[in-house]
């Protein structure tokens, strides 16, 4: 017979203290630390343990004894439930307190590198409506909050568009309206919903693999271009067919859209990097421009979902890079080359590397469109293309800018940039924890010279940062 366990406890009266990880608050109750989602700094609540270790335990509140003064009040209907914008009732000037001091403890906590005073961190000139990219998952099973549950109400329709519940992969909690993105971006959301009902539209069953409705991107940028990519799981001749009717309906209601795009999926998962994208409408791509370049932005191409928190970045990047206009530059994880080509006007060669191929021949296309010639790319694994013999071929780098996803850098690359022995490395990080490990490995050859943290996803704990290396 199994042990029977012990309810977990109700601790109450805890004043929530500070502000922790992942976009948790924490609290102190005796030798415990308590992690809690959705309080803020001064709230006095009683908590439900969820879960509990030896020194910590993880809690939900279940009673406001007393509102922190701190505390706003959310704009999104959405929040509690939904886990994007967990610190909308957090004040912008606390939550810029609060990566600041992440970026620090991170980079002192982890990499244990000797640091200079670090900057203050640059604030998003947008705190809504920032965002040039979002993506919506469609299922037929819609995820029930705790209030429709205990209602005991019927519901009649589950299928559902909007964002994928954590903890359970095949839920879809259903968005009516979105902060972090233009309003257009709502209306096409809802109106490829309302038209899917209408029309008797399956949507997908991830459990299953069944279902014809199962994914949109959704794609704007500062010239005013839309791009709206659907997946689609055909499973039946006539699947085509009625896939094309919504997306006639979508293309004539909403002129907008210069990029109308579709996707046949038959995966177990919702990547599509490896599929062919077919155009319905319009082209291919959409625009950015940055400091008077212009940047093609494919359904595929990486590019910073902030656009205008995007050009404080790479400025910032291009500042500590400190070109004169005579240096070799290598830009790793270069995506559509827009930090190399928004550096080359001040370096005399650039040279662009990035996994994604389809991203590589934007990046050329950029560089083409720009009139930009001092540019070179290649498509690979960094770890397989950047090797001492590509350095020996294509002449050794004064300057590495490298901008990896939130793994940080293979060891492998690591071993290569410190065998290039530039005179200074320019690091972008969207994951100060893994940045603080690979200044680490660095550290032998390269001081820490300046710290500079921007935020670009307001009322999230996500932060990016941007580290300035010498040569020892």
């Amino acid at each position: 017979m199994s042990r029977k366990k012990k309810p977990l406890p109700i601790l109450e009266n805890v004043t929530i203290s500070g502000v922790a990880a992942e976009g948790k608050s924490i609290a102190r109750v005796d030798d415990m630390v308590v992690f809690v989602p959705f309080a803020v700094p001064g709230d006095v609540v009683d908590l439900q343990v969820k879960r509990k270790k030896h020194h910590y335990c993880e809690a939900e509140v279940i009673r406001f004894v007393k509102k922190s003064d701190l505390r706003v009040e959310p704009k999104c209907s959405h929040f509690g439930v939904c886990g994007g914008c967990k610190w909308q009732n957090l004040p912008y000037s606390e939550q810029l307190k609060a990566k600041q001091q992440q970026v620090e403890d991170q980079l002192r906590r982890i990499g244990k590198v000797e640091l200079p005073q670090v900057n203050d961190i640059l604030g998003s000139e947008q705190i809504f409506c920032y965002r040039n990219k979002l993506e919506f998952g469609c299922s037929n099973k819609r995820w029930l909050t705790k209030e429709e549950v205990a209602s005991g109400a019927q519901f009649s329709v589950m299928d559902a568009i909007g964002f994928h519940i954590t903890g359970a992969f095949d839920k879809i909690l259903p968005i009516d309206k979105c902060w972090l993105m233009d309003d257009l971006h709502n209306k096409i959301r809802n109106e490829v919903r309302d038209y899917a009902l209408e029309h008797g539209i399956t949507f997908f069953d991830l459990r299953a693999q069944m279902g014809l409705l199962r994914d949109m991107m959704i794609r704007n940028s500062n010239t005013g271009e839309w791009m709206v990519l659907i997946q689609f799981h055909f499973e039946k001749a006539e699947d085509k067919q009625t896939a094309e009717g919504l997306l006639k309906h979508i293309g004539d209601k909403f002129p907008e859209i210069t990029s109308l795009l579709y996707v046949d999926n038959q995966k177990c998962n919702d990547t599509f990097g490896d599929l062919p994208v077919v155009v319905f409408k319009g082209n291919d791509h959409i625009f950015e421009t940055m400091e008077g370049l212009k940047f093609k932005v494919g359904p595929k191409s990486f590019y910073q979902t902030n656009t205008l928190q995007a050009y404080h970045l790479y400025s910032v990047a291009r500042e500590l890079a400190c070109l004169s206009g005579k240096e070799m530059v290598y830009d790793l994880y270069t995506g559509t080359g827009t930090i190399a080509n928004f550096v080359a006007r001040n370096a005399s060669k650039v040279v662009g590397i990035e996994y994604v191929p389809e991203a590589i021949e934007d990046a050329k296309v950029n560089s083409e469109i720009n009139g930009i010639a001092n540019t070179v790319f290649y498509a690979g694994d960094m770890k397989d293309i950047l090797t001492d013999s590509f350095i020996a071929e294509h002449g050794r780098p004064d300057v590495i800018i490298t901008d990896p996803p939130r793994a940080g850098m293979h060891p492998d690359v690591v071993d290569t940039i410190l065998r290039a022995n530039p005179e200074r490395i320019v690091y972008v990080s969207c994951n100060p924890a893994t940045q603080a490990r690979d200044l680490a490995l660095m550290d032998g050859q390269y001081r820490v010279q300046e710290v500079q943290p921007v935020d670009m996803f307001p009322h999230t704990p996500h932060v990016e940062n941007v580290v300035l290396l010498m040569r020892r």
